[in-house]
């Protein structure tokens, strides 16, 4: 079996992710949102997989997709890798309870 690593295939693996997240997090309060620490770990490295498979993404890809945020992404990754013991919880609990459900749509309506 051929495995070829296209944009079809990083956007299958950020959807992947994005569904995880929704799963995991539904229902998650901010107040109860950092008290597991494997599932707030699980929660940071998906988010941090998302952005690495984007970087995957060719040009065109991209330039087809520009209501995607990029660069908000990438630099959201980069505040959690080099931050991670201080990362500011209430901004992923935005993220995760917001802001990943629009991405989901966006990366849903890419046709990949």
């Amino acid at each position: 079996m051929v495995n070829t690593k296209d944009d079809s295939y990083f956007v299958a693996k950020i959807l992947k992710d994005l569904d995880f997240l929704i799963f995991h997090t539904k229902g998650l309060t901010e107040l109860t949102f950092g008290q597991d620490e494997v599932l707030l770990d699980s929660i940071l490295f998906r988010l941090i997989q998302i952005s690495e498979n984007i970087k995957n993404l060719t040009p065109e890809f991209k330039n087809k997709n520009p209501e995607i945020p990029w660069v908000k992404i990438g630099g959201f990754r980069n505040r959690i890798v080099h931050e991670y013991g201080n990362v500011d919880l209430s901004i992923i609990f935005a993220t995760v309870s917001r802001d990943i459900y629009e991405l989901r749509d966006l990366f849903s309506k890419t046709g990949k």
